[in-house]
C-alpha cells in the first residue's frame, strides 16, 4: 500500500476550490472527486491537508510522514492526470521521485510583471553552468515559479522566493513519491521548512518547497516529465474545460502497452520480440488470461522444442528452432500481461524465475540426447554439462551480487542549510563530488557509461553479457541451421566472455 497525502489549494498560484466540474465526463464529477477515485486503489483514506497556511501544512505533512510505515504519494488536490501517470510515478524504485517540467527554450515561458524581475540579457543559456550567479526565478510554467534546476536525472538545486537558485531551468509539476526510508527525512524537513515559513514568498508552491528542503537535505529527488501522459493542474473552469479534451486526445493504452516493455532489455529482445509482443499481451490481458497461464504456454513450447531437438531429425530441428524462439516470446509476455493488467504475484515471479532455466535446461538435455540418437557418441554430455554448470554459476553470482547491491547504502549527496540564501555552496559541493567519484576504478566505470550514449557500444554491452534473448537466438539458429555441437560451443565461448565481463565488472564496482 501506499499512503497518499492530497494537498487542498496550494499557497502559490492554486487558491481556486477543487469543486469545479468535468462536464464531459460519466458522471459529471469535481476534479477532486475524480482524483479521489483515482487513488482509492492504493489508499482508500487518503489524508487530506489544507494548504492555505504554509507552515500548519507543513506541520501536518510531517505528521503524516512520521506515522508512515509505507511508501508516499503526494498531489495536490485540483490535479487532473491520467491514472497511467500515477501508476508509473507510485510504482519508482526510486528513494524520491517528482513530476518536472522544464521551462521551454527561446524565452517562450511567461515572465512575472513584477518591480524587481531581472531584465533579459539575451542568450543566457551560453553562460557556462559554473560561472552563471544565483537568481530569484520570476518565469512561471504552468502557473508555477521557474525556482528549480532540472538535470539529467534528478533535481539538483531548488530555489524559493527568498532563496536563489543556479540557473533555474523548470518546475516540479504536483505529484511526488517519497519512498518509506525517506519518510523520516520527509518529516524532518517539513518541521525545518515549518520554522521559517514566513521567509517564503505567497507565490511559493508547497510541492516544490518539499522538494526544496529534501534536495538540500541531501536526498535524491529523481526526476519524470509527462512524455506522453498528461497532468495539469486547474483553478478555473476554463482550465478544466480544456484540459478534458486534451487529455482524451492522448492515447493513454499506448502509453500503459508501451510502459509493460521493459526499458533495459537486451537487442533480440527489442528489436525481434517486444517489436510485437505487446499487443499479444495486450490481447491476451483483455481476454483475462492471467500471466501464469502464459507462462504455462512458454513453458509448453520450450518443452515441445526439446522433443523436437531430442529426435536428431533436421525438420524436427528446424521446427525446435521455431518453437524455442516463441517459448522466448511468450516468456515475454507473460511479464507485459502482468505490467500491462497490472496483475503480481509471488508465485509468477517464482514460476517465471524457475522455468527460464527449466526450459533452457530441458532444451540442452534435448540437443545432447538428439546428438546421442543420430549416432555422433555421447562426448557431446561434456560440453552439455559444462554450458549447463557456466549458466548456473552465472545466475548465482547476478542473484547474489543483487542481493548484496541492495544492502549497499546509497551514495551520499551534499546537503546545505535550509537558511543559506543561495546554493552557491552546495553547488561546489557537488562539483567535488563528481571530481572525486572521477578517481582512478570509478573514471573507469565513468568512462565506460558515457561510452553507453554511442548507439553501437549501447548495443554491443547489452549483448555482451549474453542475456536470455541472446542466448534463446543462439540456440534456436545454431541448432536449426548446424548442429548440438556448434550450439554448445557457441554458449559456452559466448557464456564465458560474459561470465568474464560481468565479473570484472561487478569486482571494479564493490572495490570502489
Amino acid at each position: 500500500m501506499t499512503r497518499v497525502v492530497l494537498l487542498g489549494s496550494s499557497p502559490g498560484p492554486d487558491t481556486s476550490p477543487t469543486g469545479l466540474r468535468l462536464a464531459t465526463m460519466p458522471g459529471n464529477p469535481t476534479v477532486g472527486e475524480r482524483l479521489r477515485n483515482q487513488l482509492t486503489s492504493m489508499d482508500p483514506r487518503p489524508a487530506t491537508i489544507e494548504s492555505g497556511d504554509v507552515a500548519a501544512a507543513l506541520r501536518a505533512l510531517a505528521d503524516v510522514a512520521e506515522s508512515a510505515t509505507e511508501n508516499l504519494f503526494i498531489i495536490p488536490e485540483n490535479s487532473v492526470v491520467h491514472d497511467e501517470l500515477i501508476y508509473q510515478i507510485s510504482k519508482t524504485k526510486r528513494g524520491a521521485l517528482a513530476l518536472v517540467a522544464k521551462e521551454p527554450r527561446g524565452g517562450s515561458a511567461v515572465a512575472e510583471e513584477a518591480p524587481e524581475a531581472p531584465e533579459d540579457n539575451g542568450p543566457e543559456e551560453y553562460v557556462p553552468i559554473d560561472e552563471a550567479e544565483p537568481e530569484i526565478g520570476h518565469n512561471r510554467v504552468e502557473g508555477l515559479p521557474v525556482r528549480v534546476r532540472i538535470g539529467k536525472s534528478r533535481v539538483v538545486s531548488v530555489g524559493t522566493a527568498r532563496h536563489a537558485v543556479t540557473r533555474p531551468n523548470g518546475v516540479v509539476l504536483g505529484p511526488l513519491h517519497v519512498s518509506a526510508r525517506n519518510a523520516p527525512m520527509l518529516a524532518q524537513t517539513c518541521r525545518e521548512l515549518a520554522a521559517m515559513a514566513d521567509v517564503f514568498g505567497p507565490d511559493d508552491d508547497l510541492v516544490q518547497l518539499v522538494v526544496f528542503g529534501l534536495v538540500r537535505n541531501g536526498v535524491s529527488v529523481g526526476i519524470r516529465g509527462r512524455r506522453d501522459l498528461f497532468y495539469r493542474r486547474v483553478t478555473t473552469q476554463e482550465e478544466v474545460n480544456e484540459a478534458v479534451p486534451e487529455m482524451a486526445g492522448m492515447n493513454e493504452d499506448r502509453s500503459r502497452l508501451n510502459n509493460a516493455v521493459k526499458g533495459a532489455d537486451g537487442f533480440f529482445t527489442t528489436y525481434f520480440v517486444s517489436t510485437y509482443s505487446r499487443f499479444i499481451a495486450r490481447w491476451f490481458a483483455r481476454r483475462g488470461w492471467t500471466p501464469n497461464q502464459v507462462t504455462l504456454i512458454s513453458i509448453a513450447l520450450g518443452v515441445a522444442a526439446a522433443a523436437c531437438f531430442a529426435t536428431g531429425d533436421r525438420p524436427l530441428m528446424v521446427l525446435g528452432g521455431v518453437l524455442i524462439y516463441f517459448a522466448f516470446v511468450f516468456d515475454c509476455v507473460d511479464g507485459q500481461v502482468a505490467r500491462y493488467a497490472r496483475k503480481f504475484g509471488v508465485l509468477g515471479a517464482w514460476l517465471d524465475a524457475t522455468f527460464d532455466r527449466f526450459k533452457e535446461y530441458v532444451v540442452f538435455a534435448g540437443l545432447a540426447v538428439g546428438w546421442v540418437v543420430s549416432g555422433n557418441g555421447d562426448d557431446i554430455w561434456i560440453l552439455a554439462l559444462t554450458a549447463i554448470g557456466l549458466q548456473s554459476i552465472r545466475h548465482l553470482l547476478d542473484f547474489s551480487f543483487g542481493i548484496a547491491n541492495r544492502r549497499k547504502p546509497p551514495a551520499k549527496l551534499p546537503t546545505l542549510a535550509l537558511d543559506v540564501p543561495d546554493d552557491r555552496d552546495l553547488r561546489q559541493a557537488l562539483v567535488r563530488r563528481k571530481v572525486e567519484r572521477t578517481q582512478g576504478l570509478r573514471r573507469v566505470l565513468k568512462m565506460w557509461t558515457k561510452a553507453g550514449k554511442y548507439r553501437a557500444v549501447h548495443w554491443a554491452r547489452k549483448m555482451i553479457v549474453f542475456p536470455i534473448g541472446e542466448r534463446f537466438a543462439a540456440i534456436a539458429i545454431t541448432a536449426a541451421l548446424f548442429d548440438a555441437r556448434i550450439t554448445f560451443l557457441t554458449l559456452v565461448i559466448w557464456g564465458s566472455v560474459a561470465a568474464i565481463y560481468t565479473l570484472t565488472g561487478r569486482l571494479m564496482r564493490s572495490l570502489v
